[in-house]
């Protein structure tokens, strides 16, 4: 979801959506003609897709801190020839220091 298909969405006419500096938007037709805004229903859209962005922030850092697909690979190997859980306890520990929120 981001904020710039969501105002397609509110706004079916638009086919660009351009953001300013100042934190409006310029809405344009597929004839480059101005749109102008419902900025109450973007503002609310902006809140759901902000809200949407940050419930997620606990895989984004999950996927920083899993060590790289080859060196889990090469955990679950040994872990199998050596009879250990060093792959699990990996997976454990970035879960637990990342956890999922409830909902």
């Amino acid at each position: 979801m981001n904020i710039h298909d969501e105002i397609k969405k509110i706004h079916t006419s638009v086919s660009t959506v351009i953001y300013n500096n100042d934190g409006s938007y310029t809405l344009l037709d597929e004839n480059g003609n101005t749109i102008t805004p419902d900025t109450d229903a973007i503002n609310a859209k902006q809140v759901e897709v902000n809200n949407a962005y940050q419930a997620k922030q606990y895989a984004r850092d999950r996927s920083f801190a899993y060590k790289p697909l080859a060196e889990q690979l090469d955990m679950q190997y040994w872990d199998s020839v050596n009879g250990t859980e060093t792959w699990k306890q990996h997976i454990d520990a970035v879960k637990t220091a990342h956890p999922k929120p409830t909902e």
